[in-house]
Order: C-alpha cells, then sequence, then structure tokens
C-alpha cells in the first residue's frame, strides 16, 4: 500500500508514519512546510509542501493531486482538520486515491460542539447541560446561573479559547475576552469536577476496528497532552460506538472524543473527527489491521500501557514548581518516549521547526503560540472553497440549529 500522511507537523503523524513504514508500506509525508517533524523519518520514501489547505485551498487540492499522482497514492490518511478540505474537495481528488475520513456532513456535526451535544443527546450518551451562546450576555447568563462553568468556543481545540472559574484553567481567560458570534457560538456547561478521558478509534463502515481509552497525567500548559497513560475502555468503547452508529453508520476514518470521568457518570465533552496522540498507544500491526477492517473484534489497548513525548516533558518541567519536579524525573526515567525502539531520532530533531513555524504564523495572524501551531490547517465552520451546494447546505442547517438553541 503507498500512503500519503498530512500534516506530517504532528506527533501523532509521525507515529503513524513509522508504524506504516516500519511494515513495509511506501509512506510520503506532506505538511505546509519543509521542517515537520514526520517529513524528516527515516520511515518516508518521499516528503512534499504544500499550501494551507485553510488560507489557499484550491492550491492546496492542487498540491495533493500532483502528490498522489506523482507517487501513486493509494490511500491519504490526514492528521489534522485538514481533512474537511479534503473531504469536502474528495470530487477533485484523482480517482484512484482513497481518503480514510469520514464525509463532510458527518465530519462537521461531530467538530461543531454545539450539533456534537445533539448528536450525544439522541445517542443516549450522557453529557452535561449546554448552552449555545451566540452573544455576550447569553454566555454571562449561562455563567452566573451555573456558578461554577466551563466555557469554550464551538471551533477549538488543543486546550485553546477556554473559559472557567473553576480548576487550573480558572482565570486564563475573562468573559470580557469572549466574543460570541452566530457563526462563532460558544458553548457553555456546569463545571464537571472529575479527570479527563479522551479516546482515540479507527472506524471502518460504521464499526471500532480500533480504540485506546486514555488520560494524560503530564499536559503543556495544563491543556494539551504530552504523557499518555491507556486506562480501561469497556464504558468509553461502548458509549463511541453509540455516538458513531448516531451520526453515520458507514463512517470510516479516525475519531476522538473527550469524556470527563465524574465518578459514578462518564460525560461526553467533545470530537476531535482526526487522530489524536492515542494512536501511539497501538501497537503497528494493530493499527495497520484496523485500517482494513481485517478485524473480528475491536483492537482494544490495555490499561497501564504509557508514552511521553519527553522533549515536551522537559521542557514543561522548566515551566512548573519545583514541587512538579518529582513527578517529572518519574516520567523522564520510567516512561517510555514516543521514539523509543524505532532509531528514528532524526525525525524529533526538527520539532523546534514547528515552533519557529508557529511563531511566524502567530505573528501573522496576531495570534499566541499555542494557537498559531495549526493556524494554517485548522478548520473553524467557514464555507470552503469549491465545496458542494449539499455541504454548503449542511453549514446552513447547523447554523439555522444554533439560532433555534
Amino acid at each position: 500500500m503507498r500512503v500519503l500522511v498530512t500534516s506530517s507537523r504532528n506527533t501523532f503523524a509521525l507515529d503513524i508514519i513509522r508504524k506504516l513504514g516500519s511494515l513495509g508500506h511506501a509512506v510520503v509525508a506532506c505538511d505546509t512546510y519543509g521542517g515537520a517533524i514526520g517529513n524528516h523519518s527515516k520511515f518516508v520514501e518521499a516528503h512534499e509542501v504544500t499550501a494551507s489547505p485553510r488560507y489557499d485551498t484550491d492550491g492546496f487540492i492542487r498540491d495533493i493531486r500532483r502528490i498522489v499522482e506523482a507517487h501513486r497514492i493509494d490511500l491519504i490518511i490526514p492528521a489534522f482538520e485538514e481533512a474537511f478540505y479534503l473531504s469536502a474537495r474528495t470530487a477533485d481528488l484523482p480517482e484512484r486515491v482513497s481518503l480514510f475520513a469520514g464525509a463532510f456532513n458527518s465530519l462537521a456535526q461531530l467538530h461543531d460542539k454545539a450539533s456534537f451535544q445533539r448528536i450525544v443527546e439522541r445517542s443516549g450518551v450522557p453529557i452535561p447541560e449546554t448552552v449555545v451562546a451566540t452573544d455576550h450576555a447569553t454566555l454571562a447568563e449561562a455563567a452566573e446561573r451555573f456558578g461554577q462553568y466551563f466555557a469554550r468556543a464551538a471551533f477549538s481545540r488543543g486546550g485553546v479559547a477556554l473559559l472557567t472559574n473553576t480548576g487550573p484553567l480558572a482565570g486564563r481567560m475573562t468573559l470580557e475576552e469572549c466574543v460570541p458570534t452566530p457563526d462563532q457560538p460558544w458553548i457553555v456547561q456546569p463545571f464537571v469536577d472529575g479527570p479527563m478521558v479522551c479516546t482515540y478509534s479507527v472506524v471502518v463502515r460504521g464499526r471500532i476496528t480500533a480504540h485506546c481509552t486514555y488520560r494524560a497525567p503530564e499536559q503543556w500548559a495544563s491543556s494539551t497532552g504530552i504523557a499518555f497513560l491507556a486506562v480501561d475502555s469497556a464504558d468509553t468503547l461502548a458509549y463511541s460506538q453509540r455516538i458513531i452508529s448516531e451520526v453515520d453508520p458507514d463512517f470510516t476514518g479516525q475519531l476522538s472524543f473527550d469524556f470527563v470521568d465524574h465518578g459514578d457518570e462518564l460525560y461526553a465533552i467533545e470530537c476531535n473527527p482526526r487522530p489524536t496522540n492515542g494512536v501511539i498507544l497501538l501497537e503497528a500491526d494493530e493499527f495497520a489491521r484496523a485500517l482494513t477492517g481485517d478485524v473480528a473484534e475491536p483492537v482494544v489497548v490495555a490499561p497501564g500501557e504509557q508514552r511521553q513525548i519527553s522533549l515536551a516533558v522537559l521542557a514543561d518541567a522548566f515551566t512548573e514548581p519545583i514541587s512538579h519536579l518529582k513527578t517529572t524525573l518519574h516520567d523522564l526515567l520510567k516512561v517510555r518516549d514516543i521514539s523509543a525502539g524505532w532509531n528514528d531520532a532524526m525525525a524529533m530533531l526538527w520539532s523546534p521547526a514547528t515552533l519557529v513555524h508557529g511563531a511566524r504564523l502567530g505573528a501573522a495572524e496576531h495570534v499566541a503560540l499555542l494557537s498559531a501551531l495549526g493556524d494554517d490547517i485548522v478548520w473553524n465552520g467557514e464555507p470552503i472553497a469549491g465545496m458542494s451546494d449539499a455541504d454548503l447546505a449542511t453549514l446552513d442547517a447547523i447554523h439555522e440549529q444554533r439560532e433555534r438553541a
């Protein structure tokens, strides 16, 4: 199989590249800049640079077509939100290639946190009471009514654009800094106490073929995970399958859900319709078989498996209080790094290039570094150049549902 992995800047993209390349598949990596870590893995046959899917969608699709034809690609595996642009423009991709991502209609509903809430309710999976705020007054009223609250932009990811008055992120943003609009609403929920539980699933024709449930005991800036510990998957596997069946019984692609473990209940919080670091906890052959659907039962990662991004854990140690040092030293000595066993050290040495790329984007777009790291590959609900009338109708329907909410 000849595979193209896009957005190769991500650690989980690098992991996918390593898994498939180590099994003998021909892998090509691409991103919007040459220094992406996955581009420099020894497991890639070639690497390419593309236009930004967000800022030059037509150019991006032209580049993907060129790469597919030049390298005779059979399968495209998106590793971030370029999945939306590829899905919306599948008609413009070469006929020879398959896209491992859901239909745009499904991806959009899962990504928009307001429509995701309705999908979860229909599936019967627990979810906190949710207010969709399309103006500042509604946001403030919901926050006051809940007392302890948690709010975030309907289109957000990676612990960015979060508003709460409870927990470690309290006070990172103020109510005055939040500007909900009908096109860019915010979601407000009562604060649910408990640890965040994340999942990663490979889905083929509506059936989960591989699944991992994990926690992030180490986080960068209390938001983005940099260490990962697999936990029991019994409840999250069942809940994830119910949500998938509700949104699209024929869904194929990668999905990641976040839950809060409240002790006596597991509450669904949001969906990232793309891979996340949970894929790192799967073995290479398990991931490859899951992609084809060649498993009788879902491959489930056993509790206790651990991985970490050691460079990030070390960097985080310099920003945390001294009391955090003991835990950091334990993790650095005892927890397996994501690169362990691959003999592929050159790839991660390119990590600073991602920070430089993010800093340049941040300066150009006047956004913070954490937001800027993916600024040129995200999708925030806007119409996509060249998308079909049916997909435009999907966006209109999501917008109308927000207004009714």
